[in-house]
């Protein structure tokens, strides 16, 4: 590249130029970005895969086993999962007239398995945390099958076109690639239940800083990306308050108790937005991550803003209008073992100090 002196109107060479003839010159290829891409590649599924063993170690095979046997509650997750957000994400990307890059990321995500995230706010919204367990575990375990079908299923009106095509293969090894750090986690929780607490609360915050460098990296490699579409952000704002809103509905009409109709609510809306990142950066080119890698951001921040103000909301009807409503229709045995399931929740979301003292008081009394 030669540039040119306004001044001296004298044209000189660029100081890293490799040839150079007095009239044109030849600079070497800046593989920055590139570097950049495979760096942020390998380090989103480092950290997707210790996020994923983290959720494995918050499984107990006997409780797991239980919903396995009894599996209403998780055949009605199944269809909010795989039925409610994908069509969701269809419908929403119809409507608005989205690229055809950007309606692969939204329905990228409304395919994807519950996220981790979800455990956590079931446990702040007094929700069956056993269920909630299941339901993200079954979920990503569902996905290896269901997340290719559903993109094939609703992807056709945009990859007929040709103008977009759907790395099945990617995506797939993505998704078996998850089945082995989910596998190990319940192996060690089943060992080592004491360490697995640590690796729980260790995998939440990796959790949070997959995100910021989701955030960071993605902001620098794809500079464009940041110029987002008014109908991004409003699919980005509408898609997981439907979720909530449609999971928690079908719950009801399926005749769940009330504490269970929160749990498949968070779980339908609260999307394992690290996994649709991840998918999304190791299966497209630059030129489509420039238009879809920030949706699954925009998601995330609505999906937690709107949990939030979830949890705000149950906690002031607690305080200021009593108990939550009890739901008399549920089985006798249900009933009794609600106090259990609540008395007993996974101790990777309750301090080691806090459980000593309970034991304490209880032994003293």
């Amino acid at each position: 590249m030669m540039t040119a002196n306004s001044t001296t109107n004298i044209s000189y060479c660029s100081a890293n130029a490799t040839i150079c003839d007095g009239t044109s010159c030849v600079t070497p290829d800046d593989n920055f970005n590139q570097v950049l891409n495979v760096v942020l590649s390998t380090v989103l599924t480092i950290l997707l895969a210790l996020v994923m063993f983290s959720m494995g170690c918050n499984v107990n095979i006997k409780k797991f086993w239980g919903h396995i046997k009894r599996p209403w509650g998780i055949f009605v997750g199944f269809l909010c999962q795989f039925g409610i957000m994908p069509l969701t994400g269809f419908v929403l990307s119809l409507i608005f007239n989205v690229l055809p890059a950007q309606a692969v990321a939204v329905l990228i995500m409304g395919c994807c398995p519950g996220g981790t995230s979800s455990n956590i706010l079931a446990y702040w919204l007094d929700g069956d945390m056993d269920l909630s367990i299941s339901m993200t575990t079954c979920s990503t375990l569902l996905a290896l099958g269901m997340m290719p079908l559903c993109l094939f299923i609703y992807t056709k009106m945009w990859t007929d076109t040709e103008s977009i095509v759907i790395p099945y293969d990617s995506i797939g090894i993505s998704l078996v690639a998850l089945v082995i750090p989910v596998s190990v986690g319940i192996f060690v929780n089943h060992k080592w239940p004491q360490k697995a607490k640590i690796i729980l609360k260790a995998g939440s915050i990796t959790g949070l800083a997959l995100i910021l460098i989701i955030a960071v990296v993605g902001g620098i490699l794809y500079k464009g990306s940041w110029i987002i579409s008014p109908q991004l952000w409003i699919i980005g704002t509408i898609f997981p308050a439907a979720g909530y809103s449609l999971g928690f509905l079908l719950a009801r009409i399926a005749g769940q108790s009330w504490h269970r109709c929160r749990t498949v609510a968070l779980e339908t809306g609260m999307q394992n937005t690290q996994l649709c990142t991840t998918i999304v950066q190791l299966s497209f080119t630059p030129e489509q991550l420039s238009l879809m890698f920030t949706f699954p951001l925009i998601y995330s921040i609505f999906q937690i803003v709107f949990a939030l103000v979830f949890v705000g909301a149950y906690y002031f009807h607690k305080r200021f209008c009593g108990s939550p409503k009890t739901d008399f229709t549920e089985p006798a045995s249900e009933i009794e073992s609600i106090p259990e399931t609540y008395a007993q929740m996974n101790g990777g979301f309750t301090s080691n100090e806090k459980s000593t003292r309970n034991t304490n008081n209880t032994i003293i009394s």
